[in-house]
C-alpha cells in the first residue's frame, strides 16, 4: 500500500457566492465566510470547475483532480472505478444554504449529458437535511395529472408555481433525486448534497428573480422539457432502512442506487465503528452531529459538519464518539 494513501484526506472547501445563499454555514458551524451571501460550499470535489485541495498530511496541497489522476483505483477503488467511471472522481459533496427558493430545475441523465454537455456526467443526488425552518419545503416533481402539455401552457401563463408538487421537510430527512426529476431546494433549509460529479443544470423557472446584473438570470426551457422524466416517483422523503446494531452504533441504509450507496451511522457515546477500505472502493464519512475521530494512519478529528476521503486502499480504519455523533458514509457499491 502506498504510505501516500495511508490516512483520511480533508480538503479546503470551495465556496459558490450564488444569489440565493446566505450565512447559515457561518451562523450554524463556524464556517469562515469572506463577505456576501455564501449559497455552495464543495466540501469533496474533483469537478474541473472547482476542484478541491487536500489540507492534511502529505498530500496537502494536491488538488483531487490530480489524485485520480496520479493514483487512479488506489484512491477510488476498482469497483468505483469499473461502474462509475474511469479518469474522474465519481461523487461531489457539498453544502447548500438557501436562503431564498432555488430555481426549479432538471438535471439529465448520463446518456443525455454526453450528447448535449461534453465533459460532463448526468446528475442523480441525494439531500440530508441539516436545518430547516418550521414551514420548511422542497419542490419535487409535478402534481398528479400535468404533463408536458400542462407544464408548457402553465410557462407560458407564468403559473408554473401552480403545477408542482411540493414536499415539507425536517431535519434528519433524507431526499433522493434522481436524475429527470424536477426540483427545488427552498427557502430556510440547509442541506448536505451528495451526488455524481457533474454541473449539468437545466433551470426552467426562477420565480421572476433577477439576478445581480438587474436582468432574469437564464433559463433552459428545451433542454429542461427534454430532460424531465414524465414518470417521476411522488415526492417523498426516504424511508430508513435498518441495518447492523450492535455494541452502540446503529445503521441504516438511505440511498442504493448504481451511481453510489449512502448510509447513516448513529454512535452512541464510547461506541466505534470498524471498517476495511480492501481496494473495492473509497468512502467517504461526513459527520453531521456531534464529533467523532478517524483512525487510519493516524488519528483524525471530525467534527459537524465535516467531511473525510478514505482511499480506497486504506486499509483498516475506525470511527470512533466519545459524545456521540451521527454520521453519513458514501460509497460505490
Amino acid at each position: 500500500m502506498s504510505d501516500r494513501l495511508s490516512y483520511p484526506l480533508f480538503f479546503e472547501p470551495q465556496l459558490r457566492h450564488y444569489i440565493w445563499g446566505g450565512r447559515n454555514l457561518e451562523i450554524l458551524y463556524g464556517r469562515q465566510l469572506p463577505p456576501g451571501r455564501t449559497a455552495e460550499s464543495w466540501e469533496i470535489s474533483g469537478h474541473r470547475d472547482a476542484p478541491t485541495v487536500v489540507a492534511n498530511g502529505p498530500l496537502t496541497g494536491e488538488s483531487l483532480i490530480t489524485l485520480v489522476a496520479r493514483m487512479g483505483k488506489d484512491l477510488v477503488g476498482w469497483r468505483a472505478e469499473g461502474s462509475c467511471g474511469a479518469g474522474s472522481f465519481p461523487l461531489l459533496v457539498k453544502l447548500l444554504d438557501a436562503q431564498q427558493d432555488l430555481s426549479v430545475q432538471v438535471h439529465p441523465d448520463d446518456d443525455y449529458a454526453l450528447t448535449h454537455e461534453p465533459g460532463e456526467r448526468g446528475k442523480v443526488e441525494t439531500w440530508y437535511v441539516l436545518s430547516a425552518g418550521a414551514d420548511a419545503r422542497l419542490v419535487y416533481g409535478l402534481r398528479p395529472g400535468i404533463d408536458r402539455s400542462a407544464l408548457a401552457g402553465a410557462l407560458e401563463r407564468g403559473s408554473v408555481a401552480d403545477v408542482l408538487a411540493y414536499l415539507p421537510v425536517k431535519p434528519g430527512d433524507c431526499v433522493h433525486v434522481p436524475a429527470g426529476t424536477l426540483h427545488a431546494i427552498m427557502a430556510g433549509t440547509v442541506v448536505v448534497e451528495v451526488q455524481q460529479t457533474s454541473d449539468a443544470t437545466y433551470r426552467l423557472f426562477d420565480w421572476g428573480r433577477l439576478g445581480h446584473d438587474g436582468r432574469p438570470r437564464e433559463v433552459h426551457i428545451d433542454k429542461a422539457l427534454a430532460t424531465i422524466r414524465w414518470d417521476s416517483p411522488a415526492p417523498g422523503t426516504v424511508v430508513p432502512r435498518p441495518l447492523d446494531t450492535d455494541n452502540g452504533v446503529r445503521q441504516w441504509e438511505l440511498v442504493r442506487c448504481p451511481q453510489y450507496n449512502l448510509d447513516k451511522i448513529e454512535l452512541s457515546p464510547g461506541a466505534a465503528f470498524d471498517g476495511h477500505c480492501s481496494g473495492e472502493t473509497f468512502e467517504i464519512w461526513g459527520c453531521v452531529e456531534g464529533e467523532a475521530t478517524v483512525s487510519a494512519g493516524g488519528e483524525w478529528e471530525l467534527a459537524a459538519v465535516r467531511f473525510a476521503l478514505l482511499p480506497a486502499i486504506v486499509g483498516r480504519y475506525r470511527i470512533s464518539s466519545g459524545s456521540g455523533a451521527t454520521l453519513l458514509r458514501a460509497y460505490c457499491g
